[in-house]
């Protein structure tokens, strides 16, 4: 089996295994990836880099944002719709218009919510544990 292969392997069971919490910091870590992808096929003018990359980002700001749960998240879950509605009015034609800066933005807004997730479900994990 290739090293290819048993990484992809190994990525399937980390998903297939993992907690809720550890689901969305997967996902957000796949946005951020995703922007950056599209900016390096922007910056290097490789369109099919490009437009597959935000497609992808797409898709994904369009999950995070149907999956937000409004009864149990409040003030945040409103604020996280505000930010992705934001994500994907900038995406509309950030393509066409080769907005490296905006692409650098976005991934940065995604980074930010990343590590806030990612800190979160840390402090959950323990919790868990010292029960």
């Amino acid at each position: 089996m290739s090293y290819a292969n048993q990484a992809a392997n190994y990525r399937d069971l980390e998903v297939l295994s993992a907690p809720p919490e550890r689901l969305l910091v997967l996902l957000l870590d796949q946005l951020v990836v995703q922007l950056e992808r599209a900016r390096i096929g922007t910056e290097r003018e490789n369109l099919e880099m490009q437009v597959t990359a935000l497609s992808k980002v797409r898709a994904i700001v369009g999950e995070l944002l149907a999956t937000l749960d409004f009864e149990q998240g409040g003030e945040i879950a409103v604020q996280l719709a505000d930010l992705y509605q934001y994500m994907l009015l900038e995406l509309l034609d950030i393509g066409k218009r080769r907005d490296v800066a905006m692409m650098r933005r976005l991934a940065g807004i995604a980074s930010t919510i990343r590590d806030g997730f990612a800190g979160a479900a840390e402090q959950l994990t323990a919790v868990k544990l010292s029960a």
